[in-house]
C-alpha cells in the first residue's frame, strides 16, 4: 500500500491540493462561512464553488476572516480558491465580466484555478450549433485573464473526449484541470487516460454518488466487502480513496465537523491493488450517472 500525495502538479507547474471542500448545494451564508472557516482550521486548503452555487460571497467573507485572524496565521497564497462560469455566462463578454463578479464576491484579485463549469449554454437545445460558439469565446476569455495573472490556472467542468479535441482546433492553451462526475459506478476510464495523455489533471466531484453509495446494502458486494476489510475506515473514506489512488483530486460536500474530519483525513489510509481492482469492476454491472451527463451536448 501506498500512501498518497496531497497536491496534483498541474501542466503549468502550480502545485493543487488532492483534496477539497466542495460547496455545491450550500447557500445558506451563515452555513457556508462556519464551514469554510472550520475546514480552513482543520487544514484544507483548497475550497471549490461556482457562480451558479450562489454561495461565492458568504466564502469570500469567510476567508477574509480567516486572513484577518492573526490566530490562523493564513494568508490569501496559502487557500486555493476554484471557481466556475455558469452556463448562462458562457462566450467572451460574458465569462470576462463573470470572473470580475467572482473576484468581487471571493474578495480577492486572482482565481486559483477558473473552469468552464459545462459545455453547453443555457436556454438552447443540447444538439444546437450555438454551443460551440461559445464554449470558444469562453475560453479565449480565460487565455487572456489567465495570461494577465488574473486566473493563475485554467480548465474545464464536465468536458467529453469529444469537446477536449475540439479545443485542439481553438485553444492557444490546453485546459489544466477537468472536473467530472467520477466514482466507482461512473469511473471515466476513457475520459481519465485521455486526460492523463493530455496533460489535463482531473478533479472528481460526486465522489460519494451524491450520498447514494453511502448506505450499505445498495446490492454493491464489492464496496461491501472493501468496506469490511478496513475496520475504522468509512464507506466515504473509501470511495473517496478510490478516487485519490485513481490520481484525481477529490471535492467532497460536508457541513459538520465530523463529515469534514472524516473526509479530510481519508488519505491517511489506502486500498490495495487488489481491492482496488474490485471496485474498478463494480461499473461493469452498475454503472450509473448520479448528475449531468454531458455526452449530448453538441
Amino acid at each position: 500500500m501506498t500512501m498518497l500525495p496531497r497536491h496534483l502538479v498541474l501542466s503549468n507547474g502550480l502545485s493543487m491540493p488532492a483534496i477539497g471542500l466542495g460547496t455545491w448545494q450550500q447557500r445558506d451564508g451563515a452555513v457556508v462561512e462556519r464551514v469554510v472557516r472550520q475546514a480552513l482550521a482543520m487544514g484544507y486548503r483548497l475550497i471549490d464553488t461556482a457562480s451558479a452555487y450562489r454561495n461565492e460571497a458568504p466564502i469570500g467573507r469567510a476567508l477574509q476572516a480567516a486572513f484577518s485572524d492573526k490566530g490562523a496565521r493564513l494568508c490569501r497564497d496559502d487557500v486555493w480558491i476554484t471557481s466556475k462560469l455558469a452556463p448562462k455566462e458562457q462566450g467572451f463578454e460574458g465569462a470576462t465580466a463573470a470572473v470580475c463578479r467572482s473576484l468581487e464576491n471571493l474578495r480577492t484579485d486572482y482565481i486559483d484555478l477558473y473552469l468552464v463549469h459545462w459545455p453547453g449554454v443555457s436556454g438552447e437545445a443540447p444538439e444546437s450549433p450555438v454551443h460551440r460558439g461559445h464554449r470558444e469565446g469562453s475560453w479565449k476569455a480565460l487565455e487572456a485573464l489567465y495570461k494577465r495573472g488574473t486566473l493563475r490556472a485554467i480548465g474545464v467542468s464536465n468536458y467529453t473526449v469529444r469537446h477536449l479535441e475540439e479545443m485542439k482546433e481553438y485553444a492557444e492553451i490546453l485546459p489544466m484541470v477537468n472536473q467530472c462526475e467520477m466514482h466507482p459506478l461512473c469511473p471515466q476510464q476513457e475520459l481519465r487516460r485521455y486526460c492523463r495523455q493530455n496533460g489535463i489533471a482531473f478533479t472528481a466531484y460526486a465522489s460519494l454518488g451524491e450520498a447514494a453509495l453511502l448506505e450499505p446494502g445498495n446490492n454493491i458486494a464489492e464496496l461491501d466487502e472493501v468496506v469490511r476489510r478496513h475496520p475504522g475506515v468509512s464507506r466515504a473514506q473509501i470511495l473517496l480513496l478510490w478516487g485519490l489512488h485513481h490520481g484525481a483530486a477529490v471535492i467532497p460536500k460536508a457541513s459538520s465537523m465530523a463529515h469534514l474530519q472524516e473526509n479530510w483525513s481519508a488519505p491517511d489510509h489506502a486500498l490495495s491493488a487488489a481491492e482496488m481492482a474490485a471496485l474498478d469492476g463494480i461499473s461493469a454491472k452498475h454503472h450509473r450517472h448520479f448528475c449531468w451527463d454531458p455526452e449530448n451536448v453538441a
